[in-house]
């Protein structure tokens, strides 16, 4: 069997940064054994396998290394880019997922062929119990600055009050691992310059020790930031501060969260199974 495959860096304009995503376009899903060994052979935090439906809709399926995922932003606009790369004419895609219909618009012109708006589920953080040793396992003890407030949605999210630290963060994997139980951990920190915010993702327990550009997270950052920095604000731009980067927009509508960003391909080729 010969399944076409792409090898896509999304969240980013350039090469070598941004967050790779293996992509593979199938006529038919293939057993879910054969699909998590893809992904921990490609070794990508996240590879989407496509499957076009008689409708004209796609279904879309994502898998770490480790686990099949629920949700997942870059792998998602890696998807669309694909699919454009491919020729494919109608727009917005919509692609049936486990997380619901997921719809991802094309931008227009020669010059944003390669931009990509998704349209997302709004999942606000809520106030919960602060799990026990997940501050020290990122290093957020004895900073000096106040204590950092810990909220959950699917994922925890933990907020300090400067972008250097979330930039300095060097978290213990492995003890992380133990704690997050399936859910990751977001931290984010006020933006300098024309960012608005700034976030670091590490899901250690799902195959990810440190997601380099993660959409879905922002389902999540975008509702939390628009209600602390009010005003009617609610267009976003985020930066993720991992060492490979990775910059995109997010926009509250109602409850939903459209994020925005761009894609380059590094590789094209054919699996063979």
């Amino acid at each position: 069997m010969a399944i076409p495959y792409y090898h896509v860096d999304a969240f980013t304009g350039e090469l070598f940064a941004g967050n790779p995503a293996g992509v593979c376009i199938l006529s038919a899903f293939l057993a879910d054994s054969i699909m998590q060994k893809i992904a921990a052979e490609n070794r990508h935090s996240e590879t989407a396998f496509v499957v076009p439906r008689a409708d004209g809709d796609f279904d879309l399926r994502w898998f770490t290394p480790k686990v099949e995922d629920d949700l997942c932003g870059h792998a998602t606009l890696a998807s669309a880019y694909v699919l454009a790369l491919r020729k494919h004419n109608v727009w917005p895609v919509r692609f049936h997922t486990r997380g619901g219909m997921l719809t991802v618009a094309q931008g227009q012109g020669s010059q944003n062929k390669d931009s990509f708006e998704m349209d997302f589920p709004a999942m606000p953080p809520q106030p919960c119990e602060t799990p026990v040793g997940l501050l020290p396992v990122l290093g957020l003890i004895d900073t000096g600055l106040k204590a950092a407030l810990v909220m959950k949605s699917r994922d925890y999210l933990v907020v300090v009050d400067q972008a250097e630290q979330v930039r300095a963060l060097s978290p213990d994997m492995a003890a992380l691992a133990k704690l997050d139980a399936g859910s990751g951990t977001i931290v984010t920190a006020p933006g300098e310059g024309d960012v608005d915010y700034v976030c670091r993702m590490f899901l250690p327990s799902g195959g990810i020790d440190e997601d380099p550009a993660t959409g879905s997270i922002h389902c999540t950052l975008a509702p939390y930031w628009a209600g602390r920095l009010g005003k009617g604000k609610d267009t976003f731009r985020a930066q993720q501060l991992s060492v490979r980067g990775g910059t995109m927009r997010s926009t509250i509508c109602g409850d939903r969260v459209k994020i925005a960003g761009r894609a380059r391909l590094y590789l094209h080729g054919t699996l063979e199974l």
